[in-house]
């Protein structure tokens, strides 16, 4: 019976084939680890890229001139009337989504109120909500489109004209004041403009 476990061969060779296997499921487990990382990694990469691109292309410009509108050279500005249309290469945008912010050196309407009107009936809002002092809260609105559909969605090749109103009292002469535009997808868009050192009904602001 002695010489049965002189010999440990066949052990050493199971337990070899333990540490083997043990080996082979730790490394399939590290590399499921691995890849699995690299596919969260990925994945987060890509969702990055994605929304970079959108919001880059989800972006609009001001083109041409910004008005200030007054309604007697004596008192201040009313409203600032621009026109915005899309970036080159850029998405359709919903622009009644949007939240515009006013802020001058004395006032500061953080949410200026939408308003559905449009022509000469927002214009009317637009001048009512600049008289309002001091609790100013603001209107804005869409003017009119230009080589647009009748929905409020700014697509490539449209134009809006873009209402804000402004506080009256406070918009005086020579005062800086600014003008926030962010879309719900994409970049802020700030208005820095100053009222001219003399007013007239229409004014082009710098």
């Amino acid at each position: 019976m002695r010489s049965l476990f002189q010999h440990d061969d066949a052990f050493t060779g199971l337990e070899a084939a333990i540490v083997l296997i043990a080996f082979i499921v730790v490394a399939a487990v590290f590399s499921y680890v691995v890849l699995g990382a690299g596919f969260f990694t990925t994945q987060k990469s890509q969702e990055v890229v994605h929304t970079g691109v959108q919001q880059a292309s989800s972006s609009m410009e001001i083109i041409g001139n910004v008005y200030g509108l007054a309604t007697t050279a004596s008192s201040g500005l009313e409203y600032v009337k621009f026109t915005v249309g899309n970036t080159a290469g850029g998405t359709g945008l919903d622009v009644s989504k949007m939240v515009v912010t006013y802020t001058d050196e004395q006032t500061r309407a953080p949410d200026v109120a939408y308003s559905t009107e449009t022509g000469d009936d927002l214009i009317s809002v637009l001048q009512t909500a600049a008289a309002v002092d001091p609790d100013y809260v603001g209107a804005w609105g869409i003017i009119e489109t230009i080589n647009a559909n009748d929905d409020t969605l700014l697509e490539p090749g449209e134009q809006f004209v873009i209402g804000v109103s402004v506080p009256t009292a406070t918009t005086t002469v020579n005062t800086p004041f600014t003008v926030n535009l962010q879309p719900s997808v994409g970049a802020v868009f700030a208005l820095k403009k100053t009222v001219p050192p003399a007013i007239n009904p229409v004014n082009i602001l710098y």
